[in-house]
């Protein structure tokens, strides 16, 4: 049955029905009501929690029926997604419908927007003898009784009402789609979803949104290219996965849970950075400020990619030097590895059979030093005679020669200037411009050929102009720091001195021992090897220096 009143300028004291404990309802024979509250934009204040609490309030006292501290509260959920058997609140208090007698609602579409969701609610309700009610709405309060199952007139106006609220949400769907789909042509004109990570959306002057810089993010992405192409300690590029992981041990927000804590929301579940999240940021053209629509850029009448910002974050040139990097880069290389405090791991090898040495604390044989032993049976393999050797010895040997071989060169660092190449842009031209001649023909109105006709003509107008740029080729510059490697040794870590010892194409091979070796090193045992070119070329210099000093000062 229907029932209309006014509900506005209700006042509640705190002996209301609205108020009435559980036991209090039981004794006077009070329905017990649930008031369900919605919203699926948690900035809307005309349709807030409070004003729906209120309309919610108003019926229950209207109608006798106690809320006690029963509530439904669903924020940010869109009712055009999901059914109310899927909202989190919601669903819990259908899933216990012997709790109450009663599903209030402000308006009818906090319930539903579409007619198969208001049947299920209906057969729910009908199914369970409970009664649905909207607190207000374009007639005033409507109450749906389904006590009664013989009772026609609350299905039919259930029908109703719920053919209603499916053809507004469409027309709001369609409405949103248009003016997004114009949005998405305009220069600098964002259309209010979720920002590509780097950029953040800002009111402009005269409504509407753009896109800026977002100075935190661009800080992550700047330390990802820094990590790409250099390091501290090693002057060497990390790997994508080795900077994941630096990421996710500096607890640095990944794009996701970057993006809920601008909007003030918290994820359901943590999120981390993987190799993926990294790729995918450093090879999407947001970084160069192009709008991009499934995977694509949008592009204007003339072929020209659309521009979400002025501010874009790297120029086109050193957004192709980020790509030719990762093309040359292994991106799925394995998680690093647990660090270890030995210096010369992967640098000692054991002669016999060339296969790496490794550090052995001897933990458990008290009174014995830490060696280096070879490797071969933990590997699965047979070495004739594998060598052990003590790590002190080999460490303080390792130590004295390298700093003797390039302990007084200079440490220098390369930095590439990124030219500009056209060609990556004319092949994803190209490419789109493939795909549409592919579509050629099958038009079958005159509007639609000149659509397709306007769009192939945009395209190859682009590529005209792209074929005419000239390519820039990049450089590389050599940065001197003015430190030599004696001053970095003394200062790195025992991590850090092996990278510097790695980078040099430091090896070290053990030989077999001689009769009385176990007191000192038997310097005949080893032998060290600077294998980098560059760095075999600059220990050669520099001994040919040193040597020509020797000679002065001996004249």
């Amino acid at each position: 049955m229907m029932a209309k009143a006014q509900v506005s300028g209700v006042r509640h004291s705190t002996h209301s029905p609205a108020h009435m404990t559980n036991s209090s309802a039981r004794r006077t024979g009070a329905l017990r009501g649930v008031s369900c509250l919605r919203l699926s934009v948690l900035t809307d204040e005309t349709t807030s929690p409070e004003r729906q609490q209120g309309a919610n309030e108003g019926a229950a006292c209207a109608l006798g029926i106690d809320l006690a501290d029963r509530k439904a509260v669903d924020l940010g959920v869109s009712a055009s997604k999901t059914t109310p058997f899927e909202r989190p609140e919601l669903g819990k208090w259908l899933r216990k419908p012997d709790a109450y007698d009663a599903l209030l609602f402000w308006r009818f579409d906090r319930a539903i927007r579409s007619m198969d969701d208001m049947h299920e609610l209906a057969k729910w309700a009908r199914d369970h003898r409970k009664m649905v009610i909207f607190a207000e709405g374009p007639g005033g309060r409507l109450v749906l009784d389904f006590r009664n199952p013989l009772d026609p007139m609350a299905q039919l106006m259930v029908t109703l009402f719920a053919f209603a609220a499916q053809m507004e949400a469409h027309s709001i769907r369609e409405r949103v789609t248009g003016a997004q789909a114009a949005m998405r042509m305009m220069a600098y004109r964002w259309r209010g979803s979720r920002a590509p990570y780097g950029y953040k959306p800002v009111p402009l002057e005269g409504g509407g949104w753009t896109l800026e810089q977002d100075k935190d993010a661009v800080k992550v992405i700047e330390r990802i290219i820094k990590a790409l192409l250099t390091t501290e300690t090693s002057e060497r590029a990390e790997t994508v996965n080795s900077i994941v992981h630096m990421l996710n041990a500096d607890g640095v927000p990944c794009p996701a849970e970057h993006w809920a804590k601008f909007k003030g929301r918290k994820l359901k579940k943590p999120t981390r950075w993987n190799p993926t999240t990294v790729t995918r940021i450093l090879r999407s053209e947001t970084l160069i400020g192009w709008k991009m629509s499934d995977g694509k850029p949008v592009r204007d009448g003339l072929g020209v990619p659309v521009l979400a910002t002025d501010d874009p974050i790297l120029t086109r040139a050193e957004f192709d030097a980020i790509g030719a990097l990762l093309d040359g880069r292994k991106v799925n290389n394995p998680a690093p590895r647990t660090d270890t405090n030995a210096l010369l791991f992967g640098i000692v090898h054991c002669s016999s059979c060339g296969g790496r040495m490794y550090y052995n604390n001897q933990e458990s044989k008290p009174g014995q030093r830490p060696t280096y032993r070879c490797g071969a049976s933990a590997r699965g393999e047979i070495c004739k005679h594998p060598m052990n050797i003590r790590a002190d010895w080999v460490e303080e040997y390792v130590t004295r020669e390298f700093l003797r071989i390039l302990g007084g060169l200079e440490i220098t660092h390369t930095r590439t200037v990124p030219g500009y190449d056209p060609q990556p842009e004319i092949d994803d031209t190209t490419a789109e411009y493939e795909a549409h001649m592919a579509q050629q023909g099958r038009q079958k109105s005159k509007a639609a050929a000149t659509a397709w006709q306007n769009r192939a003509d945009a395209l190859d107008a682009r590529l005209t102009e792209l074929e005419a740029r000239e390519k820039i080729e990049a450089r590389t510059e050599e940065i001197r720091t003015g430190r030599t490697y004696d001053e970095k040794w003394v200062q790195a870590s025992t991590a850090g001195r092996r990278k510097m010892l790695t980078n040099a194409g430091a090896r070290l091979d053990i030989l077999a021992g001689t009769p009385g070796g176990w007191r000192t090193l038997d310097e005949r045992r080893v032998s060290l090897e600077i294998r980098d070119p560059f760095f075999d070329a600059a220990a050669d210099a520099l001994t040919a220096v040193v040597a020509e000093i020797e000679y002065v000062d001996n004249i």
